[in-house]
């Protein structure tokens, strides 16, 4: 008869990894950021903290890894030579906002991601907003500020604007209450009139080029 297999962290790596991970991500949405140590950690996924140091390195590649698979625009890839040539970025910029929009009202720990940004200083949360800003700087530099030419620095202006309003817009009915401007951030209803805004500032922004 067959020897069993029995399943642990030695023959299953990546399922012991994918663990530690969504042990990080459940401190973060029940503790915060100041609950990710690693006994904590090792506690919660049900390991010995030793496995974060022979799978991870140490603590904080963990919750790097952790922190890059739940941000939006870590993972936005548009296709820089189709905008080039057909969207001149307002479509690629247009859709990601939307979804990363949405994205972040549904993704609790992402949100207390970008609280823990705003409130302290660490490497790991450094290399997080230097990794979006690549992302952001390919599609700037290759597609929109070659179309916008002067005005491309304005532009990059509005996007910013716009970006940090869809950050903020999801923050504070999170933790606070739920109108903004009159606008109830927890319905349908209001997110809609947002996400028409978003729309109609980025075409107005390419109409005026025009």
């Amino acid at each position: 008869m067959p020897r069993k297999v029995v399943q642990g962290p030695i023959r299953d790596k990546e399922k012991t990894k994918q663990k530690l991970l969504a042990a990080v991500g459940k401190i973060l949405r029940v503790k915060g950021y100041s609950g990710l140590k690693v006994s904590k950690i090792a506690a919660v996924a049900g390991f010995d903290k030793k496995l974060i140091y022979e799978y991870f390195g140490s603590t904080d590649k963990l919750i790097d890894e952790y922190i890059k698979s739940q941000d939006y625009w870590s993972k936005f890839s548009p296709n820089i030579e189709e905008e080039v040539q057909i969207g001149k970025g307002k479509d690629a910029l247009t859709q990601g906002i939307l979804m990363q929009f949405e994205s972040l009202k549904k993704n609790k720990e992402l949100q207390k991601i970008i609280l823990w940004e705003l409130s302290e200083s660490k490497p790991i949360l450094r290399k997080l907003v230097e990794q979006r800003e690549a992302v952001g700087a390919d599609l700037f530099g290759n597609v929109t500020d070659p179309y916008f030419g002067e005005d491309a620095q304005r532009f990059r202006a509005i996007i910013a604007l716009i970006v940090s309003g869809a950050y903020y817009l999801n923050l504070y009915p999170a933790y606070n209450a739920s109108e903004f401007c009159g606008l109830d951030m927890k319905t349908d209803a209001g997110r809609s009139e947002i996400e028409k805004a978003i729309v109609d500032i980025i075409e107005f922004a390419y109409q005026m080029k025009k």
